[in-house]
């Protein structure tokens, strides 16, 4: 019966949220937002979305499996409790623009479990209105990000981080906060070999 129990605690546990170790024994969690469009559009139109494997993915998703993938991190997606509207890009955007004038903070839905666990957090989002989603002060103020080290990926169609790398380093004063260089829309599914050099350049490949 001893031995039953180990078992089922070994098979639970790589699903507790912890990710594996970089080389540089670090524990690292990927956590992004990504609102495809998923109808009324093909690949071509689709400005937040590319298509793999004959799956629609998000630009930021997608940066963001691949930084999990190298890292060994933990991957957790940020979800609103309001969805957002998906039909086009212009819908998408128009809606944000307003939640932006707002200044509204949409609550996530789900929870990060073991958040107090992590050394250093990736933190993913698309470039809406040359500031970063609102949904991402919602998420620091949810967390403590107090010496935990914070790094940044932004995907965008020609704007690049805006001025969302200076609000977060204020918002988060006692957190060491980096970035990685912002990926156009253009560019993502060419990302890869970049992506992986600078986490490997930087001490964080696995």
């Amino acid at each position: 019966m001893k031995i039953l129990s180990i078992a089922i605690l070994l098979m639970i546990v790589p699903f507790c949220g912890i990710g594996a170790q970089t080389s540089s024994g670090k524990k690292v969690l990927v956590t992004y937002f990504s609102v495809p469009e998923t109808d009324g559009v093909d690949a071509s139109t689709g400005a937040s979305r590319i298509i793999k494997e004959n799956k629609v993915v998000g630009t930021t998703e997608y940066i963001a499996q691949l930084i999990a993938n190298s890292t060994g991190g933990h991957l957790s997606e940020i979800k609103t409790v309001n969805p957002y509207p998906t039909h086009s890009h212009k819908d998408l955007i128009d809606f944000a623009k307003k939640e932006a004038e707002s200044k509204i903070n949409p609550q996530i839905a789900n929870k990060i479990a073991n958040f107090n666990d992590y050394d250093v957090v990736f933190i993913g989002y698309p470039n809406w209105w040359y500031d970063m989603p609102r949904v991402i002060y919602t998420l620091l103020n949810d967390y403590d990000f107090s010496d935990k080290t914070i790094i940044l990926f932004c995907t965008h169609g020609g704007s690049g981080f805006s001025q969302s790398v200076e609000t977060i380093k204020n918002l988060e004063k006692n957190a060491t906060v980096i970035n990685m260089p912002a990926i156009s829309r253009n560019r993502v599914e060419s990302a890869k070999e970049s992506i992986e050099k600078w986490l490997k350049n930087n001490d964080l490949s696995k």
